[in-house]
């Protein structure tokens, strides 16, 4: 006998502590969020970087990658949005979930990428430093979807099937109730916590920079959303036989190969410091140390272009 019959969902979605309401699914993105930075920051400080850093980054990241996450999940379900009769304020109704992973990235990245340049820091070693934790914090935030009761996967007669209400909007017209549904969510999670001890053990044995582990993530993460995509009921836009998540991990694992191959391409030496040339903090011996190292990336960067224009041009 099955010690495991299904799994069930649970019976509400937040929590009211006072006069507020605090909905899991919020709770478990921040807290996503907040591992992400710390465990972020631990890794660039043993790269010589300032403790304070990965905060002043992520301040202009979280912000522009929240924003991003739900622009991105609106224009890929604007018919559930922008219907007749549609309560508009729904769009920014965050707590109640709809946070595209995809759209978050590539916000996020932007803002990132501004928040390095504006703190002095490499971006790709800013990168690379919260690229595990960032895969740690999307299992952690998968477990707001389980609270919704949303993004469940097909019906499953397997013994880890997830319960629905036939009372819940997203249960499918015509089924039964009592049917089971393939528990995405844990899917994921499982999949994310699996790469992360992945990601970690490369990066130990080869020292990931550069962007390669960044890049890894990319792909890491990718296949394995590619294949829980595939298996979700939930509304979504088809393109050419694909949903539109489908496409986007195929692209994000496309990208995630290009900064592998371009980075050991273009850096085929150590990383020396996460600081930008000149932008190295001020402290002391450690500082001109760091200034140095600084000094001695640009001079690799300039000999691996060298090195490799030759190799373009032919």
């Amino acid at each position: 006998m099955n010690i495991l019959q299904s799994i069930p969902s649970p019976e509400i979605s937040f929590f009211e502590v006072g006069p507020f309401r605090i909905h899991f699914y919020a709770l478990f993105i921040l807290t996503g969020i907040a591992f992400a930075i710390w465990f972020g920051n631990r890794r660039f400080v043993t790269r010589g970087g300032n403790s304070g850093a990965i905060l002043d980054i992520a301040l202009w990241a979280v912000p522009s990658g929240i924003i991003g996450g739900r622009f991105y999940h609106v224009i890929t379900h604007a018919d559930y949005y922008f219907h007749e009769g549609a309560d508009l304020s729904k769009v920014f109704a965050i707590w109640e979930g709809g946070l595209a992973i995809y759209g978050a990235l590539v916000f996020g990245t932007l803002g990132a990428y501004l928040g390095a340049r504006t703190a002095g820091i490499r971006f790709l070693s800013f990168a690379d430093a919260i690229a595990p934790g960032v895969i740690v914090a999307q299992a952690i935030g998968r477990l707001g979807n389980y609270f919704n009761n949303e993004l469940f996967g097909m019906p499953t007669n397997l013994p880890w099937g997830l319960e629905i209400s036939p009372l819940n909007d997203a249960y499918p017209k015509g089924l039964p109730p009592g049917v089971l549904f393939h528990p995405t969510f844990l899917y994921e999670i499982i999949w994310n916590l699996l790469g992360f001890a992945a990601l970690i053990w490369l990066d130990r044995k080869y020292q990931l920079r550069w962007g390669r582990m960044f890049g890894l993530y990319l792909v890491t993460y990718s296949i394995g959303r590619a294949f829980i995509e595939s298996i979700r009921i939930d509304p979504s836009d088809y393109y050419f036989g694909l949903r539109t998540n489908v496409w986007s991990a195929i692209f994000g694992a496309a990208v995630g190969l290009a900064i592998i191959w371009w980075s050991r391409r273009s850096h085929p030496g150590l990383e020396t410091s996460v600081y930008l040339p000149g932008k190295a903090p001020a402290i002391g011996r450690e500082s001109d140390e760091a200034a140095n190292s600084a000094k001695s990336d640009d001079a690799l960067d300039s000999k691996s272009t060298k090195a490799v224009t030759p190799k373009s041009k032919s």
